[in-house]
């Protein structure tokens, strides 16, 4: 322990020294005035010129230009200690106390110093609710701390099961055990053990979910025990049968050959049925009521004066944000919760309403973090907005304000030159692209691939994904070339992870699933489930998120009782591929 003792000493002193090696407690922008130079800021922030550099990369290419806005790094003036030893302190010879910092978790300290939470708990039986900010605990043995980022996009954490092997952990998070060896170099002499926690590859995840760093289990309400085995569920769907002439065989398919609100409605409702299905493998008895709104105000008034509605656990509909107001804003129907099952265009947010689908506000502001979590002035940033995105780019710039700002032209285009005048071989390029514009989207894409190479590096991200990138002409391999990244709600199917589901689909309906009918089946299928757990699906929110097919729902209570989703995915294009990368 002297040794140790020792080392702390020699730490100390060395972290009073090396002031360029410390972690900047925070930033404060300076924008360069008329005859500024590198000297004179350097002096004035009392700082070096390889800390200027390291944050600020630009400078070392450019120079000093006035009206460019640097990040000024600003440092603790106390002695720093190194992380791998703060609060250490010795207490007997194969133990140490450790101080709780700010931000610090039971699963982090258990990897850090290569122990598991079941032993901490142990040692320090306080700590079974959690941990506070400069509690003293023991740790079993005075081993070379490993560091955890506070932002880590490579890794995820996973905490091991009782009675889990690697065999287990493979087919939850598809990670096999040369993997894990790799990256845990401790497991080939302690085993698994309950309790330890394990790096694994940062795309990989399974079905579990990230939560304060660490992947937790996702509720399962298929498992879970039921308190209600018969619902009562009512579908409002714009089929407009009436339009549909079924003597004529040419007529029908001549209308259910496009895509139109027939065929919406079609896929949406086997999805619905689909769900139905599931739920009484579960044993819920599910008593279905569809109604067809015929997209008409008149009918909807109708449906409102009749005591159809009356007495259902809940409504899913109508799909039309207009039409599903009309019937949200009755006052008989005030009681009856009411889903909005499928647009993206918000509805009326009043009592008993569920929004179903997550805001655009929402998916920008978890872009917004995600962002920041990745992006840092080591890097080559470009903003790239039309005129109906002025907001966001001026949000984007208050971010990152060492960014380039590129506005394309009238005719939704961008100039080439000035594309490859902006991108840098020196840097990594991140692009943060927002437009809704299809022309614009596909040439600016077709662009930003084709600047990359081996010795330049491009990447693009949005902050929400409209559906003008759902047009069939933007191939997967230019997207999967700049590796986009965005936000969105929905999630495509894996077809190797969901082959059952899916061969069981074309069993009943003789087709896949498209993305509507996934939405039926997901959104139909939690509410049934939440119904039977919980009783009431209000009284369902604290089951937390949960996750289906290719949809998730974790629903927020607003001020007026009505109930906003705010479950999202952040995905990237890789290749052909598409993966979740955890928030």
């Amino acid at each position: 322990m002297k040794q140790i003792k020792i080392l702390f000493t020699l730490l100390l002193f060395l972290g009073s020294l090396n002031l360029s090696a410390q972690t900047p407690e925070k930033f404060r922008n300076h924008r360069v005035g008329k005859k500024e130079t590198l000297s004179s800021i350097i002096e004035r922030y009392g700082i070096s010129k390889t800390q200027l550099l390291q944050y600020n990369p630009l400078v070392d290419r450019v120079g000093i230009k006035r009206k460019m806005t640097l990040r000024i790094p600003v440092y603790k003036k106390e002695l720093l200690i190194n992380e791998q030893t703060l609060g250490i302190k010795e207490v007997e010879n194969d133990s140490f106390i450790h101080l709780v910092a700010p931000k610090e978790t039971k699963w982090r300290l258990a990897y850090k110093y290569n122990t598991t939470i079941r032993i901490l708990d142990s040692l320090n039986p306080q700590i079974k609710e959690g941990l506070k900010i400069g509690q003293r605990l023991i740790m079993p043995t005075a081993v070379a701390a490993k560091i955890i980022p506070e932002k880590d996009s490579l890794f995820n954490y996973y905490k091991v099961l009782p009675k889990e092997g690697f065999y287990r952990i493979e087919k939850k998070l598809g990670v096999n055990k040369r993997v894990l060896d790799s990256l845990n170099p401790n497991i080939e002499t302690t085993g698994l053990q309950p309790g330890m926690i394990l790096k694994i590859p940062g795309m990989q995840s399974g079905v579990l979910k990230v939560e304060n760093d660490l992947l937790v289990e996702r509720v399962n309400l298929l498992d879970s025990t039921l308190q209600k085995s018969k619902i009562k569920l009512g579908v409002l769907l714009p089929f407009r049968a009436s339009e549909i002439v079924f003597d004529s065989i040419v007529d029908t398919e001549k209308i259910l050959e496009g895509r139109n609100l027939h065929t919406i409605s079609l896929d949406f409702y086997t999805g619905v049925q689909f769900a139905i299905k599931k739920a009484a493998i579960k044993g819920i008895d599910v008593e279905l009521t569809t109604l067809d709104t015929e997209n008409n105000p008149t009918i909807l008034q109708e449906i409102i004066r009749s005591d159809v509605l009356k007495d259902l656990d809940f409504i899913v509909g109508p799909l039309i944000p207009k039409n599903f107001n009309i019937i949200s804003n009755a006052p008989s129907l005030s009681q009856l919760i009411k889903i909005a099952p499928l647009s993206s265009v918000p509805v009326v947010l009043r009592k008993n309403v569920f929004q179903s689908v997550t805001e655009e506000a929402h998916f920008r502001s978890k872009m917004y973090r995600h962002l920041v979590s990745v992006i840092d002035t080591t890097q080559n940033v470009v903003i790239v907005a039309d005129s109906s995105h002025r907001d966001i780019e001026k949000e984007l710039k208050l971010k990152f304000p060492w960014a380039i700002t590129i506005r394309p032209e009238l005719q939704d285009y961008i100039l080439p030159e000035l594309v490859d005048s902006l991108l840098v071989d020196s840097l990594p390029n991140k692009v943060l692209f927002e437009s809704k514009s299809f022309p614009l989207i596909a040439s600016a894409i077709s662009q930003f691939n084709a600047q990359n190479s081996k010795d330049r590096e491009v990447q693009v991200f949005t902050t929400f994904r409209g559906n003008a990138y759902d047009n069939e002409n933007l191939s997967l391999s230019m997207l999967g070339g700049v590796k986009f990244t965005y936000p969105v709600g929905f999630k495509p199917l894996d077809e190797d992870s969901s082959r059952a589901f899916i061969e069981n689909y074309i069993n009943y309906y003789g087709k896949p699933p498209t993305k509507e009918a996934l939405r039926g089946y997901d959104v139909t299928l939690d509410a049934i489930l939440r119904t039977a757990v919980a009783k009431d699906l209000k009284k369902s929110l604290e089951l937390g998120e949960t996750g289906y097919s290719s949809n998730r729902f974790l629903y927020h209570k607003n001020i007026n009782e009505s109930f906003s989703n705010e479950a999202f995915f952040i995905l990237q294009h890789k290749g052909y591929e598409i993966l979740e990368i955890k928030e």
